[in-house]
């Protein structure tokens, strides 16, 4: 716990290389695992429970580390920091703009908006440097705070400066209190008493629910993204059957609007919106036409399947259409019978079955994780129209009377230059996203991305166009160069460009580096996996003779005028992609930790029971010999004991700390003793006595009999009865012991 005077300089001069707290010694030479590093204005420890239950929930082995507390301005600018060796993991910034006037006697609003100016530079700095995410979560200020109306227009106008500030900045995502609130509404998130004893701001809610946010992000930022969503029509996009009554028959409920608005951005973030239904085509058609104030439109959606057939059919030849896993799907249906239906026959696609009342629908859908991105780009944006386009080349490949033909009319464009700064998003999603033309397959983050930038290799993008638009980005290299070769780092190209030349013309501008700057050969290496045989026939198309043997695959030294002088029409075209389907052994295979998003939108979506599953899930602790409580304090106390500390029940002679309670978790549960029976205990009842529900019963009931009023002593008295005789005089005795002042 941090010490209550404790006075910390907002902004740090020189620094001292910092150690994570519980690691002694010297920084460890293996491979680091990655962390969740956390460094907040205030005492965010309590946090720790929820996140380390949805870390493991998820599958992931990321450690949950917390910085010094209120550090915040030298983890971000400090270079040997928590947060600035974290490598591939995420950095998590808790700010409450208050807390830096917390050991001030009046608060300069002047003062703490130059701080929050010179947070928006450290933060900007911090994601040029560091190797992981970051995740920027400006948390609600106190009442006491925002009661003076220019802390409030403080309040207000400074979260949107930041997020100003920020805008732009792929790695780095911000959460304003507002935000929170549309994700977890807490009805009573502060704690002064804890505010004040320990620096604790906040209640268990609160950091269930904050501790849920940041698993969030981290499983947007690790998770395969979906890429597209299937949805029905009757019932689901609005209300009725169209079949029935009429298209005229049928109306837009608030829910079902909801649902729509909701799918309109998801496609504005990239999603590719699908219609499947049992239903006859010019009824939907009809419909749409018939309600010009619904947020979708028919040409909104890709694809259309509305037919009687049944939906895991349809799924299936989307899939084909598309040209996508089964595994990318998200089906929305209001139909318990359908969904089952689509989880038999197609067990990889993920699927939701809608609540049975429409003013559920915007709450579930806001707690579906699978919708929640991280961030997007410019060429997500676009997806569909990319699609679109996609989908016009094929129609016309099919015309065409071969392939050369085809490749002849396309009147393909291809601009290969060095990647810029606003790019790199788009290059690290294809590092994630990229499998069939991908030499390596090495997964980039944006940090790590600009950390090689800045140690010596190059980075280049490769955009498409032909006759029917623009591919976007679709292609990059990275390589440095030494003195006689260009090495590759990464090399591939989205499988929406393959197969047209594009991957030849790629190869041939390496050779053509090497051969300007005077180095005698390209080494390329490639690393073989199961789906990037595309990218392995490539190569041997290119010079199977300059392949040799290397520890995880093989390497190709490509003399450069070899590569220079290659083109499509000597090497071939590469073999068709492997077939995106796994074997049928393995189709209903799914991961063991996958997510059961139909759960967490069910019954984990509030942090009150998000807080009381975690807790309820804990085993009784072993060995313990419980006694049980013998008054209403006793009791009352041994149910907050069990909700604090993940026990189903607590004897009343059982040490706090010897049942797993630490400094912290005192400190919320005084805060949380004043609320129950309105007493104001100071810390010294944790450590001077025995600290069990027995000894602390006997301070609240102490602390009550010193104010109460003549009203309140019969109930003093009547628990006073279920008291052994010892205990009376003993408490009576404590009484007179702290009326003389402690003498003798």
């Amino acid at each position: 716990m941090p010490p209550a005077s404790r006075e910390t300089d907002p902004v740090p001069s020189n620094s001292s290389p910092m150690v994570d707290q519980g690691v002694p010694g010297a920084r460890r030479a293996e491979k680091p695992v990655p962390s969740v590093a956390i460094s907040a204005t205030f005492t965010a420890e309590p946090l720790e429970e929820t996140l380390a239950y949805w870390i493991a929930e998820m599958g992931l082995h990321h450690q949950i580390r917390f910085a010094p507390y209120n550090q915040v301005f030298m983890q971000l600018l400090d270079d040997s920091s928590l947060l600035a060796r974290n490598r591939n993991g995420l950095n998590v910034v808790l700010v409450r703009f208050e807390d830096w006037s917390r050991f001030r006697q009046e608060t300069d609003l002047a003062d703490l908006e130059r701080n929050v100016h010179q947070l928006a530079s450290a933060l900007r700095t911090a994601v040029e440097k560091a190797s992981s995410l970051l995740f920027v979560c400006i948390c609600p200020p106190s009442p006491k705070f925002v009661a003076l109306p220019e802390h409030g227009e403080f309040v207000k106008r400074t979260e949107k400066a930041l997020a100003s500030a920020l805008n732009g900045l792929s790695a780095l995502n911000l959460v304003t209190p507002a935000e929170f609130d549309r994700f977890y509404r807490v009805p009573e998130p502060h704690d002064p008493h804890g505010d004040e004893l320990g620096h604790v701001p906040y209640t268990p809610e609160f950091f269930a629910a904050l501790g849920t946010l940041i698993a969030r992000k981290l499983h947007a930022a690790r998770k395969k993204p979906y890429k597209v969503i299937a949805l029905d029509c009757d019932d689901t996009l609005w209300q009725g059957i169209c079949g029935e009554d009429g298209p005229a028959g049928v109306r837009l409920d608030e829910g079902r609007k909801a649902v729509q608005e909701f799918m309109l951005r998801q496609r504005e973030l990239g999603m590719l919106l699908c219609l499947t239904s049992k239903n006859n085509p010019e009824d939907v058609i009809d419909t749409f036409h018939a309600h010009p104030e619904m947020p979708l439109r028919l040409d909104h959606f890709i694809a259309v399947r509305l037919n009687w057939k049944p939906k895991s059919e349809n799924l299936k030849s989307l899939a084909d259409e598309l040209n996508v896993g089964l595994d990318s799907f998200i089906v929305l249906d209001d139909s318990p019978a359908e969904c089952a239906e689509v989880q038999a026959g197609c067990p990889e696609v993920l699927t939701l079955p809608l609540p049975a009342s429409s003013s559920e629908f915007p709450a579930f859908l806001n707690h579906v994780w699978a919708f929640d991105r991280w961030a997007s780009t410019e060429e997500d944006r676009k997806r569909s129209a990319l699609y679109q386009q996609e989908m016009e080349r094929h129609r016309f490949e099919k015309r065409a009377a071969n392939l050369e033909e085809f490749l002849a009319s396309l009147d393909l464009q291809v601009r290969i230059e060095a990647a810029c700064a606003d790019q790199l998003a788009r290059v690290s999603q294809l590092t994630e996203r990229t499998n069939q033309m991908n030499f390596t397959t090495i997964r980039r983050t944006e940090s790590e991305l600009q950390e090689m930038l800045r140690s010596g290799h190059e980075c280049l993008v490769v955009d498409v166009s032909d006759r029917f638009g623009s591919y976007g980005l679709t292609g990059v290299i990275i390589f440095q160069t030494a003195t006689r070769a260009l090495t590759v780092d990464s090399f591939l190209l989205s499988c929406r460009a393959l197969g047209r030349g594009v991957e030849h013309r790629m190869l041939t501008g390496l050779g053509e580096i090497a051969h300007e700057r005077n180095l005698d050969e390209v080494v390329i290496p490639l690393i073989p996996t199961a789906r990037n045989r595309p990218a392995q026939a490539l190569l041997q198309a290119v010079g199977a003779v300059f392949e040799e043997a290397a520890p995880a695959g093989s390497l190709f030294r490509f003399p450069a005028d070899h590569l220079a002088g290659i083109s499509m029409t000597q090497t071939g075209n590469i073999p068709p992609a492997p077939d995106r389907r796994p074997p049928e052994a393995t189709l209903s295979t799914i991961d063991a930790k996958e997510l059961d998003y139909a759960r967490i939108t069910d019954k984990l979506r509030d942090p009150s029971r998000i807080l009381e599953y975690i807790r309820g899930n804990r085993a009784i602790k072993a060995g313990s010999t419980l006694d049980a409580p013998r008054t209403e304090i006793e009791r009352r106390l041994a149910e907050l004991w069990a909700g604090l500390l993940g026990l189903r029940s607590v004897g009343v002679h059982e040490n706090f700390f010897d049942l797993g309670g630490h400094s912290l978790m005192a400190v919320q549960m005084v805060s949380q003793v004043r609320q129950l029976f309105d007493v104001d205990l100071s810390l010294k009842v944790v450590y001077d006595r025995d600290f069990t529900v027995a000894e602390l019963a006997k301070a609240i009931e102490l602390r009550q009999i010193q104010t109460a009023g003549a009203d309140q002593y019969a109930t003093i008295l009547e628990e006073l009865e279920h008291l052994s005789d010892e205990e009376v005089r003993a408490l009576l005795a404590e009484e007179d012991n702290r009326s003389s002042g402690g003498k003798s």
